[in-house]
């Protein structure tokens, strides 16, 4: 989903902390990484994550805002479609949200480069994009873009960059509304808390989705988005595959152990993500009345 040219970006809603790492980045390439990555990659509380990465626990010393003024610098730099996308949930959620009485902090974004230290620990770039609930605070490094392509095959569209984004901040909204910690409460498994809140996540992806083209820039008045186009949800869908528990694990191990997910299979997450996309109520997003998600 491609930026309007002439929209004004508010690159202050976005800290940079690019080349101001601390840390130390795991080592084992794919394999250590992709380990890591089943248990976090797009994750919910990653409390643990110091321990793991072996990251320092000093304050972090505060970014600035990235260098993007326009939908035209949105569409030719990565940092600045996550500075757009950011713009555009910020418009989206607040007033969504009052329908169901529900307030919108702000959530804190920082784009961050191999380290960085958050309020649930060190983490580095192995971890992929997460949200920590202690700072409400989503964190992205932009080479897990690529990676997610080369790595994980999907595909390289707009919409695929933006959905990561709009996953993380579905995070924020769960810890608004009180369900993040259902997932620390039944931790692993194809039915467990861990899976429906990952997939409740990709709902509220999906329901910004299809709200996002009217979302406003208010010195303009033009909206943030271009219309979407099915190409547009093609990637989107592929984004959402590629990170299925199952996938990643048939990648890394060759074999495929539902008892072990934490996010959802591929099928799972493309479903839930098309089902946030065409509701017509976010109650529709509640993973944890049915079934079998």
């Amino acid at each position: 989903m491609s930026f309007n040219d002439n929209v004004q970006l508010d690159p202050s809603q976005v800290q940079d902390r690019r080349g101001m790492g601390r840390g130390t980045k795991i080592g084992g390439g794919i394999g250590g990484g992709i380990i890591l990555l089943l248990a976090v990659l797009l994750g919910v509380d990653p409390q643990i994550l110091g321990g793991l990465t072996g990251t320092s626990q000093e304050p972090q010393t505060q970014g600035s805002a990235p260098a993007c003024e326009t939908g035209a610098d949105a569409d030719a730099r990565l940092d600045c479609r996550i500075t757009g996308t950011v713009n555009s949930l910020n418009a989206f959620w607040p007033a969504y949200l009052a329908q169901y009485k529900t307030e919108y902090p702000r959530p804190e974004t920082v784009i961050f480069s191999q380290a960085t230290n958050t309020g649930c620990g060190g983490a580095t770039s192995d971890v992929g994009p997460f949200y920590c609930p202690v700072d409400r605070t989503a964190y992205f490094d932009p080479g897990f873009f690529q990676d997610l392509v080369d790595r994980f095959g999907s595909s390289g569209g707009p919409l695929a960059q933006e959905y990561v984004v709009a996953h993380e901040f579905g995070h924020h909204v769960q810890n608004l509304l009180g369900n993040l910690d259902r997932a620390q409460q039944d931790p692993q498994g194809p039915e467990s808390g861990a899976v429906r809140v990952e997939l409740q996540a990709d709902c509220y992806a999906g329901l910004w989705a299809q709200h996002a083209t009217e979302q406003q820039d208010p010195r303009t008045g033009q909206p943030f988005l271009e219309p979407l186009t099915q190409q547009d949800l093609n990637d989107a869908l592929s984004a959402a595959s590629a990170v299925g528990d199952d996938r990643i694990q048939k990648a890394a191990t060759g074999r495929v152990s539902p008892e072990a997910w934490t996010h959802g299979s591929s099928a799972q997450r493309q479903k839930w993500f098309s089902t946030g996309y065409k509701a017509t109520d976010i109650n529709q997003c509640d993973t944890f009345s049915v079934a079998t998600p």
